[in-house]
């Protein structure tokens, strides 16, 4: 697994794999514009996702840490308010000034890929994209195996500290805590005692079905203690988990729950688990909350037109 400069890092990946199973469909605001290849022929001979990939590959050959950071970025996109990039916007109380996204990296990656974009076909691809496909690319370049992406978000224009905070789970959380903390979105979203109404209808029974109300179904260091393979996606992480060398509460628990200590045994054991379900959980991620309605920012992912 990549090493990480944060505290949730692995969260981004750990929960991603756990949790993101239970979303099988894209939920929000999405529409028959919203596929794989949604670009193509829509920035004249240019390959809008080829070039996410050369900025994303330029910088990880440099420090390999682009990794953890690109997974991390829509990981914290994606868990407030959809992967719209309110994360990227600047200014006074934004998600970015929250306290969990003080450490968050990768967002001068994606703002070089927008404006280089938006020099052949501007305001066309949206940030949100951009984020999705630059995590995408920096988890191939990491050692996973190549995913297909839907593509055609539109950016959100709201982005709030106070949502960040509240929404982001702490790297103390309990196994049980971390899947009541997608429960709450299916039974009290907010305390209201209702799902989350940006959810799509269709796909909350379901959900219900799978996850029963109730039931649990500035220092660095690496996360991943394997030596030699602290930038490479790789299942050294699960194996030191099970050894006691978790670094963190919540990855250490991992390996200790009964909720998830299967899944880490499967993924330490055979590395083929990992890489083959690394792709397809960071592709559910991007699934959450997207927008497929409204505008896309011009030349900068910073602020809204």
């Amino acid at each position: 697994m990549a090493g990480a400069k944060s505290s949730t890092t692995t969260m981004a990946l750990a929960l991603g794999l756990i949790l993101m199973t239970l979303v099988g469909e894209c939920y929000g605001q999405c529409s028959a514009n919203f596929r794989v290849g949604y670009y193509e022929d829509k920035c004249g001979k240019v390959d809008a996702e080829a070039l996410v990939f050369f900025v994303v590959k330029k910088y990880f050959n440099k420090d390999k840490d682009t990794v953890a950071d690109l997974v991390r970025l829509q990981f914290h996109d994606c868990f407030v308010r959809g992967c719209d990039a309110s994360l990227l916007l600047e200014g006074e109380d934004t998600e970015k000034t929250a306290r969990p996204n003080q450490s968050v990296g990768g967002y001068e990656i994606v703002e070089e890929a927008k404006v280089a974009l938006d020099k052949y076909c501007p305001g066309v691809v949206s940030c949100a994209d951009i984020v999705v496909l630059a995590a995408r690319a920096a988890t191939f370049l990491g050692g996973a195996y190549w995913y297909e992406v839907e593509t055609g978000r539109k950016d959100g224009n709201v982005s709030r500290a106070t949502e960040a905070t509240e929404g982001l789970p702490s790297p103390r959380l309990s196994i049980p805590d971390s899947v009541k903390f997608f429960q709450d979105r299916l039974y009290n979203y907010r305390g209201t005692e209702k799902p989350d109404p940006s959810m799509n209808p269709t796909l909350l029974p379901s959900l219900q079905e799978k996850c029963p109300r109730g039931a649990l179904s500035s220092n660095e260091a690496f996360l991943d203690q394997t030596k030699g393979s602290e930038f490479v996606m790789d299942n050294g992480y699960y194996k030191r988990i099970l050894e006691g060398k978790g670094i963190l509460e919540v990855d250490q628990q991992l390996a200790l729950h009964d909720l998830t200590r299967d899944i880490v045994i499967n993924a330490a054991e055979d590395e083929k688990v990992f890489l083959a379900k690394i792709g397809p959980a960071m592709r559910k991620m991007g699934l959450i909350g997207v927008l497929t309605e409204g505008e896309n920012r011009l030349n900068t992912c910073k602020k809204v037109r």
